[in-house]
């Protein structure tokens, strides 16, 4: 275990109402690309910039083209929790983490059991009919024949996911920043906090510890006690969890 890496365990350990947030390098490790980075969507080459795809324009006038590239890109079915998704899930458990508040749409962190999520940007495991709002889940859209309609009333299926153009939901942007006002330690991991408004929650936090897991530097400066330059998963997974 590195020197940060036992600093880390310190303040775990004297910590009781730690709040995790996290981004799409939570994910990296399990599999799902990123959007930033080098090998990230935003890099790869489409007929439409990736960013342009996601949106609520394209989706509502170019719906299959958006299809064709959600399905392809932003379902991975497959992908597993990995040590960092375990590790907070344990903490959680354990009575020392209080909630995860995440932009990352893979429900990962519920699959590794942690039970209170805050998902800023939604989730690819539930889908809404526009029309008469029926719920479809993830296998319904990945297994659909081009555009995913209604079984029972024939409208469009949307992802809950938020695209660019669409607003947070508010009782998620409550639950977040009500859980970091009530944090002793905030733990930001995985993220560049380049996005918006989500990379501002952390704005609210007033505890004692601010550490930051990042393999690259973050966009902002946000005067941490700690920061940790290596993979989230690789550095939660060193981590013990005691009462």
């Amino acid at each position: 275990m590195s020197t940060q890496t036992e600093q880390l365990q310190e303040i775990i350990d004297g910590s009781q109402r730690i709040v995790f947030f996290g981004g799409a390098g939570v994910s990296t490790e399990s599999g799902i690309p990123d959007f930033r980075s080098q090998d990230g969507l935003y890099n790869m080459k489409y007929k439409y910039p990736p960013e342009q795809i996601v949106s609520r324009t394209f989706f509502m006038r170019k719906t299959e083209e958006f299809y064709e590239f959600y399905k392809d890109k932003m379902l991975n079915l497959d992908a597993k929790p990995n040590p960092a998704h375990l590790k907070l899930a344990e903490l959680e458990e354990a009575g020392k983490l209080i909630a995860v508040v995440t932009q990352n749409i893979d429900g990962l962190h519920q699959a590794a059991g942690s039970k209170k999520v805050y998902e800023l940007h939604g989730s690819v495991l539930r889908n809404y009919c526009t029309k008469c709002g029926a719920f479809y889940d993830v296998r319904y859209i990945a297994e659909a024949e081009g555009v995913p309609v209604c079984e029972k009333c024939g409208g469009l299926i949307k992802p809950d996911v938020v695209l660019y153009e669409e607003g947070l939901d508010g009782q998620v942007i409550n639950g977040a920043v009500n859980a970091i006002r009530a944090a002793d330690t905030l733990i930001v991991g995985g993220t560049s906090l380049n996005v918006y408004p989500a990379a501002s929650f952390i704005d609210y936090f007033g505890g004692d510890n601010l550490v930051v897991i990042n393999k690259s530097e973050t966009a902002r400066m946000v005067n941490a006690t700690l920061v940790i330059n290596d993979p989230i998963g690789e550095v939660l997974g060193q981590i013990e969890v005691r009462g």
